[in-house]
């Protein structure tokens, strides 16, 4: 008798498996990238993800690599999708956008699509791979592409969900500060596509196609069902909570009156979630603002912490696998008002509300779930990423560069353990960038680096403490900080204390002078910048 492969039983095992089989596709793309790409920033920092997605262009998989690009990919691909034109893609097809208004983080961060074809059954698509990394620079009106701007114009070059050319390679080129590591690096993003691309094929051989379809759908719906059993262990009710982003990067002197809230309620209701963020700021002047995608990144990483987290909410099974596909999101519904600080509208600037909202937006919805689950949730960490920029001052520069880099600070106490310290937290999940590696590609060098003790709060779980690096530069550069937790410390949980604010330095004319948490600045050679990150908060009274 014939069985087709709708009719084979489709068990726990094989689930695990399939889970592994395409995470490990994607692990393996962001390999090919990481090795072949240019840029420290993608070699050394790993500022890149990877993606498996089914013919429908729902997720089906991911590496482990950076949550504020993941959790934002699913919007990316159905703009892709909707670009592509009505007789379907073609098999050497590549797709490309950067615009944070179609599905996009920030105009750094691109992305690439291409889809993958059946080998037995010509045009029929079995999946889509999809790439994003963050380049160092796509020109803007400073080095970097992360300036203190207030239209979405002056961050960089604007890419639509379009099919990449050689015309589009051109015309992105040509805008750009360092075109021949914006070349190399568009190149590693292209040989991990071929890399995820082999070993898909390879597995339709092994598996067959119908298997692999049978796969992604199995997955999905596990991964709803695991969600579903997280929100109904939650208890019912509404749960609301604010926190403040310090300022919007154009306010000359933040104070109180210049924070801006960010408002979420959380609905449990069953096996359902809901967040509304609803009362949150308006849209600002400065480039703090999140698009949608965003806003829905954040959100979806509190609920996979939740779904990977041992405790008395997930089995011993969903542990082992936690999913993150498409299906997984299917119970969360997230609402955030157009024209807001978590849903700006174009031409709003939105460079820092990348890296930086999307940190404060998974502090207040955790802040939300404290109310529920106060034995569970930890206190706030850093929530900020410390990004740095920095370029040539001078124009017409003969070796012209470009560097972007974030910094790691303290996480907060946890139920049971203290914070980590010196690390990165939440939405970003970059590596350390080695002094050597910094020295060898670029004009400055790296006079001090150290953990700065006390910064975390106390607690009975104390924060973890942030760090500190000094930069010297031997050329002319411009540098811009954009920076949070400077006025507003991370604040404790369940009676254990703040941790302590960053601080941003500059050293000349013999001495050092404060500057502010968002700020463009020229240094001279022989000037020192020195970043010290924010602590962690503390978990229970000490």
């Amino acid at each position: 008798m014939n069985m087709s492969m709708n009719d084979i039983p489709f068990t726990g095992t094989d689930r695990t498996f399939y889970d592994r089989l395409f995470a490990s596709i994607a692990e393996e793309m962001g390999s090919t990238l990481a090795r072949t790409a240019s840029s420290p920033n993608i070699v050394e920092r790993r500022d890149f993800s990877c993606a498996v997605f089914d013919p429908q262009g729902r997720l089906i998989a991911q590496a482990a690599h950076i949550p504020v690009h993941l959790g934002a990919l699913p919007l990316s691909m159905q703009a892709i999708l909707n670009a592509v034109p009505e007789d379907g893609p073609q098999a050497d097809d590549i797709y490309i956008l950067n615009d944070p208004y179609a599905g996009g983080t920030h105009l750094p961060d691109i992305t690439l699509a291409s889809p993958v074809f059946e080998l037995e059954k010509e045009g029929t698509l079995a999946a889509w791979l999809v790439t994003r990394a963050h380049h160092a620079d796509v020109g803007g009106m400073s080095p970097g592409s992360l300036p203190l701007s207030t239209e979405l114009c002056q961050e960089g070059f604007r890419i639509p969900p379009v099919r990449l050319t050689a015309e589009v390679e051109a015309l992105l080129f040509a805008n750009v500060r360092t075109p021949n590591e914006r070349r190399a690096d568009l190149r590693a993003q292209r040989a991990a596509h071929q890399t995820g691309t082999r070993r898909l094929h390879a597995e339709l051989r092994k598996h067959r196609p119908a298997r692999i379809a049978r796969a992604m759908s199995e997955l999905r719906e596990h991964g709803r069902r695991l969600m579903e059993e997280l929100i109904r262990q939650i208890p019912d009710g509404n749960y609301t909570h604010t926190d403040v982003l310090d300022d919007d990067g154009q306010t000359s002197e933040p104070n109180d009156d210049s924070a801006l809230p960010i408002n979420v309620t959380l609905t449990i209701d069953g096996t359902q979630a809901a967040v509304d963020f609803t009362g949150s700021a308006p849209a600002c002047a400065g480039s703090l603002n999140a698009v949608e995608a965003i806003t829905r990144s954040a959100v979806y990483y509190v609920f996979f912490c939740l779904l990977s987290t041992p405790s008395r909410l997930t089995s011993e099974h969903a542990l082992a696998h936690p999913p993150r596909n498409a299906g997984s999101l299917e119970p969360i519904r997230v609402t955030a008002p157009l024209g807001s600080i978590v849903n700006a509208s174009w031409p709003h600037a939105v460079a820092a509300g990348n890296v930086e909202t999307s940190q404060r937006i998974v502090d207040t919805v955790f802040g939300a779930f404290a109310q529920a689950l106060p034995d569970l949730i930890p206190a706030a960490s850093q929530g900020t990423m410390n990004n740095l920029t920095v370029g040539n001052a001078e124009v017409g520069a003969s070796q012209p560069f470009a560097y972007y880099e974030t910094m790691g600070g303290g996480m907060g106490g946890r139920p049971g353990a203290p914070g980590l310290s010196g690390v990165q937290v939440h939405m970003t999940n970059t590596l350390n960038t080695p002094v050597e590696a910094l020295e060898y590609a670029y004009p400055f060098r790296i006079a001090a680096y150290e953990l700065v003790a006390d910064t975390g709060g106390a607690g009975a779980q104390p924060g973890g403490d942030g760090l500190r690096r000094e930069y010297v530069f031997d050329v002319p550069a411009s540098a811009t900080l954009i920076t949070e937790r400077r006025q507003h410390a991370p604040p404790g949980a369940n009676g254990g204390e703040p941790g302590c604010v960053g601080e941003n330095k500059i050293f000349r004319d013999g001495a050092w002078h404060p500057l502010p948490g968002k700020v463009q600045v020229r240094l001279e050679p022989g000037e020192r910048l020195s970043i010290q990150t924010p602590g962690g908060g503390g978990f229970g009274a000490a």
